[in-house]
């Protein structure tokens, strides 16, 4: 397995896993906009076919399945925690679905590959442009989330971080054979395509920056010079004049005379 190729597989769990575990400890996915893991899972098939018709490494052939996979597992965290549907519910819609997008690519996989014996590149060329077109629609879909609450939230900066990484990868490496891009007749569909992704994710860490990070700076400044301007609170000292109780119970009164120097 090439190095290159093994990373974009570790890769994607990567940036997904880390999503699932922060679902799966906070007990809500509040936030994570559904839609988009569905667009990602969706997304997976014409990605697999693209890959799998273009004989590429067997890693980018697997590479698609993963992110389908765990974009529906996502998603049914999403119906789970968010829907509140039961656990075989969502294993009831998520196993069919998942089985149903096996079918259909290994079904596109015959059809394109005739289609290539008789010299037509459009099909996958379609194909290319559905999976890349799905994934970032599935991002601009938490920009409306973040126009209406004006805030970033349910998605992991983790997560959003090792993706941009992985479109930043796909642009500036050298070998286009063993990455996923569109064939050298296409390449530049493949720059503006995961360009237009990096452009938005960075765009999502802007967005958190404005109104998640500056907010929060600013609560902290104010609480600390809340803390400062605080006045200083002078309690009293004990008076000059004491109690104590003597061995036989009874109560002496001890005053502090004047010094007679």
């Amino acid at each position: 397995m090439d190095i290159p190729a093994a990373e974009n597989v570790l890769g994607t769990l990567g940036a997904l896993l880390p999503q699932i575990i922060i679902n799966y400890r906070r007990h809500t996915t509040e936030g994570l906009q559904d839609s988009m893991m569905l667009l990602w899972a969706v997304a997976g098939v014409p990605l697999g076919v693209y890959n799998i018709v273009k004989e590429l490494n067997v890693a980018l052939r697997i590479q698609p399945q993963i992110l389908t996979t765990l974009s529906l597992v996502t998603w049914a965290q999403c119906l789970y925690y968010g829907k509140k549907y039961s656990v075989l519910k969502c294993v009831a819609i998520v196993v069919p679905l998942l089985l149903f997008f096996g079918a259909i690519e290994v079904g596109l996989v015959f059809a394109l590959r005739q289609a290539q014996t008789r010299a037509l590149e459009w099909p996958l060329i379609l194909m290319a442009v559905l999976s890349a077109s799905m994934l970032a629609a599935g991002v601009m879909r938490h920009y409306w989330d973040i126009y209406i609450h004006r805030t970033v939230r349910g998605i992991s900066f983790f997560f959003v971080g090792i993706d941009a990484a992985g479109d930043l990868f796909s642009l500036v490496s050298a070998d286009i054979d063993v990455y996923i891009v569109f064939g050298s007749s296409i390449d530049i569909l493949g720059i503006v395509i995961y360009g237009t992704e990096l452009a938005l994710w960075l765009g999502i860490f802007l967005c958190g920056g404005v109104f998640n990070l500056l907010p929060w700076l600013r609560r902290r400044s104010k609480r600390r010079e809340e803390a400062l301007q605080e006045p200083v609170t002078l309690h009293p000292m004990p008076s000059s004049t004491s109690v104590f109780r003597t061995a036989s119970g009874s109560v002496v009164e001890r005053r502090a005379w004047p010094s007679t120097s």
